[in-house]
């Protein structure tokens, strides 16, 4: 045993636990000054294996200063975490202090924090980037030893990651031997994942350990399933059988994909058990931040036993009382079911029970798809992005308001990133001039002179404090769309919801927000005034981004299950699966299926990547493009999960214009930007790049610019770049980040490459299939202007086409 570790040792021995073989690894790497990877199931001791090797390392060799900093993607893990250290220190009474430091933390004692650092600082990437904006970062940093990242799958792919990556490389300039040591339970590429939290100078070490967690995968069936599913026709129809399996006893995690379906379901449910109320609660990122701790603190404590939630609970937070989780439709990724899987007996050793319920019948499949995947240890990658240069504008205002910025280091801090590997010089000089005199374009305007040259050091400076003082009340990437807060007219708050929610309703409206029943009074400074009401309601705030789409990896394996046999559900599913054979075909991994059918509306085509609702709206408007350069017309789209359809009209030939070079992904790039509104789609984008940049404010503490405010001056900039000068790079990475993120263009450069060597099977429909049923219901429920309600319509149309069905001859296949 190294005597180092022996406080360690002892701490363990106090609790009558043994360390796992994965935890004295990490320690003993730790020592040997290693860097690198933890990939451990959630809930199996991963925080001790990252922290103790520290904590012992700092006791055998005291110094002052912060030397140790520990990174959170949420502010309420900090608390946690915080708990799980301050456990053995003050148990063994061990010579260390520890601290916290997130947007919650009191101005006051953040500037105590400043003057008298802790040995050990627990984070967000926000609060890190806002300490290197001080000007005696480099001598607070000085004795730093270790980074630990937490949960790095949900920082890493996300411009959150890349502010990590750009503070970590600055760090490592003060400390060449800075170890890094990241954490993941659920990530496909670990050694990608590795490198780029330790940087290209190191070669990561990679600890896997912990049993596999147990995990029982649950589907809670309908009494039969419907030939003609359609998106969300199942969901609040399984309410009570819900609450017939759900136990009052037993504490449980009922997960939903969005914040406007979390509050429908706590409604139903405490509607349906108001013996339950005191028992019940929601939690979702948009109820103010009070009440989200005293949910969790109820769950921790076993005052509450049902919560209902986002993925505002997916990540780390303890919560040893929770037993089983609840996921209410498809999580559309791997990686999510097991995150949400894992909050239940989050402990070494536990099994973890989730129950899935379906919000239409192929989601069952999905879970077939989910399980597949999961046996083949097949879980989704994470990438870094590719040169955000509005985060890097971000960081070099954050270098230059604190230690001040040099070019020379900074072009070699970039080299050893991932995410900035290969950003040219010419890049870094555009950088350079842009925050020194406002690029080529905003020369005239003083306001964009931000950065002067301190001729003695040879580091850029702000060029007066009102711009420092700015640049640290905006630092950070997270950009949402601009809310509103809700506040009694006592004011005491209770969340936000978005502008464009609010701006549609009139005194008087009643609508449903934090499981509360709220009657909207006046709109004044950004903020809603709000009384309680008693009447009833079903408007419920809808949140931009909510639906996800189906991943790549859960994809691939709902292409293999659909032809696959599925034992104990083959006879239920019979009649989906049936008809959609009887009708048409299911296709196999190596077939790409295209229905055809003439309605009264025009001619249909309906094609079936399984590949996500993201990759389906490119491919579509991709593919009519194609088809409108062979024969001119107008087409419709729809498009879900599973596929697409392309409308033209009746007498529409799309078989005879199809040929090969539909799967070409030659221009793809160049066509893409030609079928679809992408010059909107990159000015909607430009808005959060020009927050992130620094270009738009978007306002003081108390005080924020309305979204219309900011999306002014965004297009106005847009405008101004895109007439005088079309090289900007904010405007070459808007249009990057449209194709990449928004339209997956990688992605569907794969899913044409793929398509191209499947054998295509055209289909003729005498009425839509199983698989087109939904699509036709997209298309029903966007246009549907009549008085007729969108349920009683879709059942009169179901009804006939079933009828149809049941007379119809064998589809003709070729």
């Amino acid at each position: 045993m190294n005597r180092e570790l022996k406080p360690i040792y002892n701490f363990f021995a106090s609790k009558k636990w043994k360390p796992f073989p994965f935890q004295e690894e990490a320690w003993n790497g730790f020592l040997k000054g290693e860097s690198g990877l933890l990939h451990i199931p959630t809930g199996s001791g991963k925080t001790y294996a990252a922290i103790m090797g520290p904590l012992a390392r700092f006791m055998s060799q005291p110094r002052p200063g912060l030397k140790a900093l520990y990174l959170t993607p949420l502010r309420a893990l900090t608390r946690d975490i915080e708990a799980a250290i301050l456990e053995p220190i003050e148990s063994m009474k061990w010579p260390i202090k520890v601290m916290s430091r997130t947007g919650d933390t009191a101005f006051a004692k953040k500037k105590k924090q400043l003057t008298n650092p802790p040995d050990l600082m627990l984070t967000t990437p926000e609060s890190l980037a806002v300490m290197i904006s001080q000007p005696d970062a480099e001598d607070y940093f000085k004795n730093l030893q270790v980074v630990i990242l937490d949960e790095w799958h949900e920082l890493m792919a996300s411009k959150r990651g890349s502010l990590c990556e750009l503070s970590l490389s600055y760090l490592r300039t003060i400390n060449p031997d800075l170890q890094t040591w990241a954490m993941s339970a659920s990530i496909g590429n670990l050694d990608e994942a590795a490198k780029v939290a330790v940087g290209r100078a190191q070669e990561p070490v990679i600890i896997s350990g912990g049993s596999d967690r147990k995990l029982d995968l649950d589907c809670l069936l309908p009494d039969k399933i419907d030939r003609f599913p359609w998106a969300g026709h199942l969901g609040f129809a399984l309410k009570d059988s819900l609450l017939e399996i759900l136990d009052p006893e037993v504490s449980t995690l009922i997960f939903t994909n969005t914040r406007s379906q979390a509050e429908r379901w706590f409604e139903a449910l405490r509607a349906a058990r108001p013996d339950m109320e005191d028992l019940m609660a929601l939690h979702h990122s948009s109820l103010e931040r009070e009440e989200r701790e005293a949910v969790e603190e109820g769950v921790k404590n076993g005052d509450l036993k049902w919560v209902v939630c986002t993925s505002s609970l997916d990540l780390g937070v303890d919560f040893q009382p929770v037993e089983r989780v609840v996921q209410i439709g498809s999580p559309k990724m791997v990686a999510r079911m097991i995150q949400r899987a894992g909050r239940s007996a989050h402990r070494p050793g536990g099994k973890s029970r989730l129950l899935f319920v379906p919000t239409n019948s192929w989601e069952i499949l999905e879970l077939e798809a989910v399980k597949k995947a999961l046996s083949q240890k097949h879980i989704e990658a994470r990438r870094p992005l590719k040169k955000p240069l509005d985060v890097l504008l971000q960081h070099m205002m954050t270098l230059a308001c604190g230690p001040g910025l040099r070019m020379d280091e900074l072009a070699l801090s970039l080299k050893e990133t991932f995410s900035f590997s290969d950003i040219t010089q010419d890049e870094i000089n555009w950088c350079r001039r842009f925050l020194t005199h406002g690029g080529e374009t905003l020369q005239s305007y003083p306001q964009f002179h931000k950065l002067v040259m301190d001729d003695e050091t040879g580091r850029y400076r702000p060029a007066d404090p009102r711009i420092e003082k700015l640049h640290r009340m905006s630092i950070g990437t997270i950009v949402s769309r601009q809310s509103v807060q809700v506040t009694y007219t006592n004011r005491s708050r209770i969340g936000s919801v978005e502008e464009n929610f609010i701006s549609k309703l009139r005194k008087g409206d009643v609508f449903q927000f934090a499981g509360k029943k709220l009657e909207f009074v006046l709109l004044k400074d950004m903020t809603a005034y709000v009384k309680s009401s008693k009447a009833p309601t079903n408007t419920i705030p809808s949140w931009d981004g909510g639906r996800f789409p189906i991943s790549e990896t859960l994809g691939n394996a709902f292409r293999e299950v659909l032809t696959e046999k599925h034992p104990g559900l083959d006879r239920f599913l019979k009649p989906l699966l049936g008809t959609q054979s009887e009708m048409s075909i299911l296709p196999d991994p190596n077939s790409l299926l295209i229905e055809k059918w003439t309605s009264k509306q025009g001619r249909h085509i309906f094609v079936y990547p399984f590949e996500g609702r993201s990759v389906h709206e490119g491919l579509a408007q991709l593919w009519g493009y194609r088809f409108a350069q062979r024969s001119p017309t107008t087409f419709s789209f729809s498009l879900n999960d599973y596929g697409f359809e392309i409308m033209g009209p009746a007498d529409y030939d799309f078989e005879a214009l199809f040929d090969d070079d539909f799967f070409s992904d030659h221009n793809l790039v160049d066509e893409i930007g030609q079928s679809l509104q992408i010059g909107q789609l990159s000015q909607r984008q430009f808005k959060e790049i020009a927050q992130i940049a620094g270009l738009v404010f978007v306002g003081y503490p108390g005080s924020p610019k309305t979204g219309r405010q900011m999306q002014v001056s965004a297009s106005l900039l847009y405008d101004v770049f895109k007439k005088h000068e079309p090289g900007n790079l904010l405007i070459r990475q808007s249009f990057d980040e449209v194709l990449a993120n928004s339209l997956e263009s990688g992605r569907i450069r794969r899913t044409l490459q793929r398509m191209s060597k499947m054998k295509t099977v055209w289909i003729e429909l005498d009425s839509p299939s199983p698989l087109s049923f939904p699509l036709v219901v997209e298309t029903i429920a966007t246009g549907n202007l009549s008085n007729e309600s969108l349920e009683a319509k879709i059942a009169r149309l179901k009804k006939s086409w079933e009828k149809k069905h049941d007379h119809s001859s064998s589809p003709t296949k070729h």
